[in-house]
């Protein structure tokens, strides 16, 4: 095998003295491996962070030998967000599912142009970080492994209007009516998921900590829970700090109720 193509990395890994086994995901020859000489050095390092795009030459003598790996760099991402925090953990969510999750050499280009689109975006929008690409992202990554979720219309009712949850074993969206007294049982769906829901949203941290639950919930019970495997730490990482935006939003919402439960100044008690 021996080629040269756009690809983002996904890991680095030091190997020997000075080496690197580098991880990378491509549109025609999806997630491969690669050992890169001199790749943990000060000199290389800043080329082989996860989420960056690079112009990758690969060389073996066998397909199912470990290449040589060389590149060059196309687009930084990770040295331009790290004043950005939020948008520095979407950047190393996606590159480590992508990295656990894809199979070996398994081609899926919509996705990869997907990502390479979605990790854009990560770096460029600056307010309010983009989440909610981020989520609808994990969901097209479930779908190209084979575990879409059906979100368009209800599985009970089958009317496309009132979309409210979705069931935690089969990914299909229940709407109110069809919720009944279940609704402790299902998910929330975030509008930014539902068809008609556009971008409503997209600056509130908690539909943020919903899609991040709803689509974690899939991502644990399909692709790693099956392989008796644990979520990325990434991901993890980004859901925690998702969820710490949300506690100060809700202690905010809770002191403007008192405030309005109050009696007014002068008002007889």
């Amino acid at each position: 095998m021996n080629f040269e193509c756009a690809a983002i990395v996904l890991s680095a890994r030091r190997y020997g003295e000075g080496g690197a086994v580098v991880h990378l995901f491509t549109e025609e020859y999806g997630r491969i491996a690669g050992l890169v000489r001199g790749g943990s050095s000060r000199r290389q390092a800043a080329l082989w962070q996860p989420g960056n795009l690079i112009l990758a030459r690969y060389a073996s003598r066998l397909s199912d030998q470990l290449g040589q790996l060389t590149g060059e760099m196309v687009q930084e991402t990770a040295v331009r967000l790290l004043d950005r925090p939020l948008q520095l953990a979407l950047v190393q969510a996606a590159a480590e599912l992508t990295d656990s999750a894809l199979p070996d050499r398994e081609p899926h280009p919509d996705f990869f142009l997907r990502t390479i689109r979605d990790l854009t975006a990560f770096c460029v929008l600056a307010d309010p970080a983009p989440v909610i690409d981020y989520v609808r992202w994990e969901t097209a990554l479930l779908a190209t492994l084979g575990y879409g979720l059906t979100l368009d219309f209800c599985a009970v009712t089958g009317v496309q209007d009132g979309l409210r949850y979705v069931s935690p074993k089969t990914g299909r969206a229940v709407s109110v009516e069809g919720a009944g007294i279940w609704t402790d049982r299902l998910l929330p769906l975030p509008a930014y998921l539902r068809p008609d829901g556009g971008d409503e949203g997209a600056d509130d941290p908690i539909l943020w900590a919903q899609g991040l639950a709803l689509t974690g919930h899939f991502l644990a019970r399909h692709l790693f829970g099956a392989r008796h495997r644990p979520v990325p730490g990434a991901r993890e990482r980004l859901e925690m700090r998702v969820k710490a935006l949300v506690m100060p939003k809700a202690d905010e919402e809770g002191e403007q109720e008192d405030a309005s439960l109050s009696p007014s100044d002068g008002a007889d008690g």
